[in-house]
């Protein structure tokens, strides 16, 4: 027999409408920053690397601690405003990822559970139209079409459960 529930922790919609309160807080406190690149702007621009990401933390390092030595040409306020947003950036992101693989993880197993469900609700309805109940003959036939067909004939089988 599959194992079914495997998460029984549901928000209540008091949780749900504080969490969508949080993420809408969320993106009006960061819409001054948010910017559409273009995917040509996306390829012209780019990504760091990391060995990049090395070079620049090097460079504020010295201009850190040995300001003699920077080029005079850079506005090293602008970078180091630009680099603490850039640090700041990244640590939100990071945390948001965590979050959101959290949140996948939680869904995963709701699904699941939903898929489950309604396998069993379709043997159901499958024993329940074998036996010439009212209205299970045309929900079977409804329900079949998610199903692949092994043979010629018009029998339909449940795909196999992943292991």
């Amino acid at each position: 027999m599959a194992l079914t529930n495997l998460n029984n922790t549901h928000l209540t919609p008091a949780q749900v409408n504080t969490a969508n309160d949080a993420i809408s807080q969320l993106e009006t406190a960061l819409a001054l920053i948010n910017i559409n690149l273009s995917p040509e702007d996306r390829r012209k621009y780019g990504s760091i690397n990391e060995q990049n990401k090395l070079f620049v933390n090097k460079v504020y390092d010295y201009n850190k601690n040995q300001s003699a030595l920077s080029a005079p040409e850079v506005d090293w306020e602008e970078f180091n405003r630009d680099q603490a947003s850039r640090q700041n950036l990244e640590s939100m992101i990071s945390r948001l990822d965590n979050l959101i693989t959290r949140l996948n993880n939680a869904k995963t197993l709701h699904d699941y559970d939903n898929y489950q469900a309604a396998l069993t609700d379709y043997a159901y309805t499958a024993y329940k139209a074998g036996t010439a109940s009212p209205g299970f003959e045309t929900k079977q036939n409804d329900l079949k079409q998610f199903f692949t067909r092994t043979s010629k004939t018009t029998e339909t089988t449940p795909p196999t459960e992943a292991k």
